[in-house]
């Protein structure tokens, strides 16, 4: 386990029935640890970090365990749990954990069809900028994985993880995969503003795949894994 100081969404999109993760930190590698996804529900697990939480929930979710009996019943029998931050969606709910021992700022807010969290922030302010973020590309009909980048960047303006910047990742399952659903940047100076140019590539990528080979084409070369 690892203690990992960081900021986070996981939301559904209810329209296109896909979950995504997005999440940046102050340490590297953060997209090895922290995003889980299916097409049953999105999870993220911070602070001292608990894979196990993320692999075992979304297995429970799979099966069709309510996300908040999944995660809770996984906390009620974790004893890290004060020091733990858990939060994710599935199609009929979301749930939220921050621990009370978790580093401040620490917090985290539940909208229902999204849920955002964080800790050792630079305060209160990230955790709002995200969730006003992502309730405006939601309004404005942005598909998924722009939404969720949107929101990361506005984390990322508001303070972020208050050591520092050092890697971001964006994870979506939907039946509808592309290649810019699964995109990780493990070590760099300004992670998200990465995490962006390489998402930003890989769009214009699919779309001269769908030029040149059409819509099947675009299809076959993006199954993307999760």
């Amino acid at each position: 386990m690892l203690d990992l100081f960081t900021f986070s969404i996981a939301a559904h999109d209810a329209a296109v029935d896909a979950f995504g993760v997005a999440v940046a930190t102050a340490r590297p590698a953060v997209g090895a640890l922290v995003p889980f996804v299916s097409l049953a529900g999105g999870i993220a697990t911070q602070a001292r970090v608990n894979t196990e939480i993320g692999r075992r929930g979304i297995a429970l979710l799979d099966q069709g365990v309510p996300v908040g009996t999944a995660l809770g019943s996984l906390l009620q029998d974790d004893a890290d749990r004060d020091i733990r931050q858990v939060h994710g969606v599935d199609a009929a709910g979301s749930f939220c954990h921050t621990g009370a021992n978790c580093v401040p700022w620490c917090g985290h807010h539940d909208g229902g069809e999204f849920t955002v969290a964080g800790n050792l922030l630079a305060g209160p302010r990230v955790v709002e900028a995200m969730v006003e973020a992502y309730r405006r590309a939601r309004e404005d009909k942005r598909e998924l994985s722009e939404r969720l980048l949107l929101t990361l960047e506005a984390g990322q303006a508001a303070g972020g993880d208050k050591r520092g910047k050092q890697s971001a990742a964006l994870l979506v399952a939907g039946r509808d995969p592309r290649g810019y659903h699964n995109l990780r940047v493990d070590d760099h100076p300004d992670p998200v503003t990465e995490l962006r140019r390489i998402y930003d590539l890989v769009v214009q990528h699919s779309l001269r795949i769908e030029r040149e080979y059409g819509p099947e084409g675009l299809r076959l070369f993006s199954r993307v894994k999760y």
